[in-house]
C-alpha cells in the first residue's frame, strides 16, 4: 500500500473514533431515580377587594353624566367617612354609553347610560360586609365582585416550594429502600409552578341596603416539584 493511502486510512480511523466518543458517553449515565413532590399551604385572607359602582341613564349624554358623577361622589365620600384611604380606591372602569330602542325599525338614539366602578381594598377582610352595605346605602347600583387575598402570598409560595422538596425527598427515600439502592447526588432540580389560587365571589345586584353574609373562606397556596437523585 503506497503511504499516501496509508495516512488516508489513518485519519478516517482517528476521525471516526472522535465521532463515537459522544455516543458512547451518552449511554454512559449513572442510574437516578425522579421523583416528584407536591406541597399546599392553607390560610385565611388578610385583604379583600370590593367591586362596586353606579350606572345611571338620562335623555342627554350631559345629563346622565352629572348624574353619575354626583352618585359616584357620593359613595366616595362614604368610603372616606368609614376610613378608608384614598389610596385604597381606584377607579377601573368608565363608561358613557348610547341606548336604542330594540323595538324600532329605524336604530334610533333614545337616551345614554353612564357608568362607573371602582375598586375598594379593605386590609380588613372582616369590613367585607359593612362596607358592601355602606356602598349600597350611598347608592350604589351593583357590586361586581369580590376578591380575598394575601397579603404576603410570595413567602407562603416559598414555604410551599420547601415542603415540596421535602415531599420529595421523603418518596425518593421510601423507593431508594425498597428497591434496595442509596440516594446519592442530586442531579437535577425543576418547578412544576407555584400557584396561588384567590377566592372570587360572584356579582352581585345590589338594590337596598341589607346585612349581607360574607365567608372568606382559606386561601390555598401550592407548589411542586420533580428532583433527580444519582442513586448507588
Amino acid at each position: 500500500m503506497r503511504p499516501a493511502h496509508r495516512s488516508l486510512i489513518a485519519t478516517v480511523a482517528v476521525a471516526g473514533a472522535m465521532l463515537a466518543a459522544p455516543a458512547l458517553a451518552q449511554t454512559d449515565a449513572p442510574p437516578a431515580i425522579t421523583v416528584s413532590g407536591e406541597a399546599s399551604i392553607s390560610v385565611p385572607p388578610d385583604l379583600a377587594q370590593i367591586e362596586a359602582g353606579m350606572t345611571t341613564e338620562a335623555k342627554t349624554a350631559k345629563a346622565a353624566s352629572e348624574a353619575n358623577n354626583n352618585g359616584m361622589s357620593q359613595l366616595l365620600l362614604a368610603l372616606k367617612a368609614a376610613g378608608i384611604d384614598g389610596k385604597d380606591i381606584q377607579t377601573s372602569r368608565l363608561s358613557l354609553q348610547p341606548q336604542s330602542a330594540p323595538n324600532r325599525s329605524i336604530n334610533a338614539i333614545t337616551g345614554y347610560r353612564a357608568s362607573n366602578q371602582v375598586t375598594v381594598q379593605l386590609h380588613d377582610v372582616s369590613k367585607v360586609a359593612s362596607t358592601i352595605d355602606l356602598l349600597v346605602g350611598a347608592g350604589a347600583t351593583d357590586i361586581g365582585g369580590i376578591n380575598f387575598m394575601v397579603s404576603e402570598a410570595s413567602r407562603l409560595l416559598d414555604d410551599a416550594r420547601q415542603k415540596a422538596v421535602a415531599d420529595a425527598r421523603r418518596k425518593a427515600e421510601i423507593y431508594a429502600k425498597a428497591a434496595g439502592v442509596t440516594l446519592g447526588p442530586i442531579l437535577s432540580i425543576s418547578e412544576g409552578g407555584g400557584e396561588i389560587r384567590p377566592y372570587r365571589m360572584a356579582p352581585m345586584m345590589m338594590k337596598a341596603a341589607a346585612p349581607v353574609p360574607v365567608a372568606a373562606g382559606e386561601e390555598s397556596v401550592g407548589a411542586d416539584v420533580q428532583m433527580v437523585w444519582e442513586i448507588h
